[in-house]
């Protein structure tokens, strides 16, 4: 039996009802640890027990002369409309951006004049509109502590390729338009893809990378011995458990995840096979998802697993399709 979910932010899903669960529900938070902790406390203050397990680590990168040129180029005016995807991203930009102001307040200023640019920093003016991608990117756009800064941080009604593509700022960019996206390396293509096809030029910075953790894997078995005993302990049967849930953000730390998981499996069966005690094995159908968007609904319906699709990352809307098993 599947039902569907509505909450004001969530939308699909195929999540069968479970029975319901003996102890607290599971939930496996795989953002990565500069984006957890809200989302952590939201869910444990409504009684669950929360895994802090991130699937994503970021790390920046060098920046590039063709970034420097890139960022001259949208400075100069080049572009429609610059696309900043994560608070990451932005705190990245906006410090190369307020690098260059200073270098452009220098060229044109005495020698005397030099000495004080570094501790004052003048206008910061944005050369095409800003739109960033949900809240917390606004932030630290709209946080700056400038004495003046001249722009308007806009966002989409929903923090997804989707809702970016039906702003009038976006939806109205042609053929000859360029657009710049400040982002991580991957991710975006609806976007781009979409752009792309109406001969919009797209030109991105990629601040950083997201990588698997070093110790992502050890996380997960110390967690799935852990699990095991618990249950042992409370004489429960994973068929009777409630599934853990695993909030998943996007495409690579579902392959993440999904990798560790079956990287698990393989070592406990080599182990069985040479009679040697072992951990209970999950497979990643013995998971529910909560994941973020159409692309990454995508990818776990085709593997038919369990999920809800939400719209936004916001602890709220996360927490509200949760509370669907309980339907």
């Amino acid at each position: 039996m599947f039902m569907s979910c509505s909450s004001p932010k969530s939308t699909d899903s195929n999540q069968p009802i479970d029975t319901p669960s003996l102890l607290p529900q599971v939930v496996i938070n795989t953002r990565p640890v500069e984006r957890a902790a809200p989302l952590t406390r939201h869910l444990q203050a409504a009684g669950m027990s929360v895994i802090d397990m991130p699937m994503l680590t970021l790390q920046p990168r060098s920046t590039t002369d063709n970034d420097m040129i890139l960022m001259r180029q949208w400075l100069a005016g080049e572009y429609q409309a610059l696309v900043i995807v994560s608070p990451t991203a932005a705190a990245s930009g906006l410090a190369i951006w307020q690098l260059l102001e200073r270098e452009r307040q220098a060229n044109g200023a005495t020698d005397k004049a030099v000495e004080g640019i570094e501790d004052s920093l003048g206008v910061l003016v944005a050369p095409s509109h800003l739109i960033a991608v949900g809240e917390a990117t606004a932030a630290v756009l709209n946080e700056v502590k400038l004495p003046f800064a001249s722009y308007q941080v806009l966002q989409p009604a929903i923090a997804n390729n989707e809702g970016m593509l039906s702003m009038p700022e976006i939806d109205s960019l042609q053929a000859g338009d360029k657009l710049l996206v400040w982002r991580g390396l991957g991710g975006r293509r609806l976007l781009v893809d979409t752009l792309q096809a109406r001969g919009v030029h797209i030109d991105s910075i990629a601040w950083y990378e997201r990588k698997i953790p070093v110790d992502a894997m050890a996380q997960y078995q110390q967690w799935l011995q852990d699990f095991d005993s618990q249950n042992a302990i409370g004489g429960i049967t994973i068929s009777q458990q409630a599934k853990p849930i695993v909030i998943v953000s996007s495409g690579t730390a579902f392959e993440h995840w999904q990798s560790i998981v079956q990287a698990t499996k393989t070592l406990n069966l080599a182990a069985e096979n040479q009679a040697m005690s072992v951990n209970v094995t999950l497979e990643l159908s013995d998971f529910a998802y909560v994941v973020l968007g159409e692309r990454l609904a995508n990818m776990v319906a085709e593997q038919h697993l369990s999920y809800w699709r939400v719209e936004d990352l916001a602890p709220e809307t996360i927490l509200a399709a949760i509370n669907t098993t309980s339907l």
